[in-house]
């Protein structure tokens, strides 16, 4: 009976976490307190636990709470239940942009988004790395900053490094400077 509540409370939080996984948290939280799986200390021990895990955190907590209410089995119970929907609906659409990709329509619609996806990076980017005002604010720090992205770009894009060996170095140096 509580494996079965918990495959059926995580498959229904599965097929209704739009927004992320910390927009499903108080889902998890309210099936989590109706059955009385955790108390509220345990609850947010075991968001925490999950949040600095690497991953999902609402995959994260459903394994915790199937653990922590079920072992083993239950850990593997909640993250079936979780993980599911998910799996079910990018199967579905995998077999049918399969059967589409290689229209022309298709193909023109992706090259056609990239640009607005580096846009979107970008913009991330300068919104992030510039200050919270609205005049911007130059700082040692802020200039540094940039110069390791520019780098990081140059020694990508020129030299054809590995990323992972950019994002060590540009580790390295920040920590060195900052």
């Amino acid at each position: 009976m509580l494996l079965w509540q918990l495959f059926l409370s995580f498959l229904k939080i599965g097929f209704s976490s739009f927004g992320g996984g910390y927009a499903v948290i108080p889902m998890i939280q309210y099936e989590s307190s109706r059955y009385g799986w955790l108390t509220d200390a345990q609850f947010q021990s075991t968001v925490s636990l999950a949040g600095m895990s690497p991953g999902p955190i609402a995959t994260n907590s459903a394994t915790l709470i199937g653990y922590e209410t079920a072992g083993l089995t239950g850990a593997i119970v909640a993250t079936t239940g979780i993980v599911l929907p998910s799996l079910v609906v990018v199967i579905i659409i995998a077999a049918f942009f399969y059967r589409i990709h290689s229209n022309r329509w298709v193909k023109s619609s992706f090259y056609g988004l990239r640009p607005i996806i580096t846009g979107l990076i970008a913009y991330a980017a300068i919104h992030f790395g510039l200050s919270n005002h609205a005049e911007v604010v130059m700082s040692w720090t802020t200039l540094a900053t940039l110069l390791i992205g520019v780098a990081a770009f140059w020694a990508i894009v020129k030299y054809k490094l590995h990323p992972l060996m950019v994002i060590a170095g540009s580790a390295v140096i920040g920590i060195v400077l900052f």
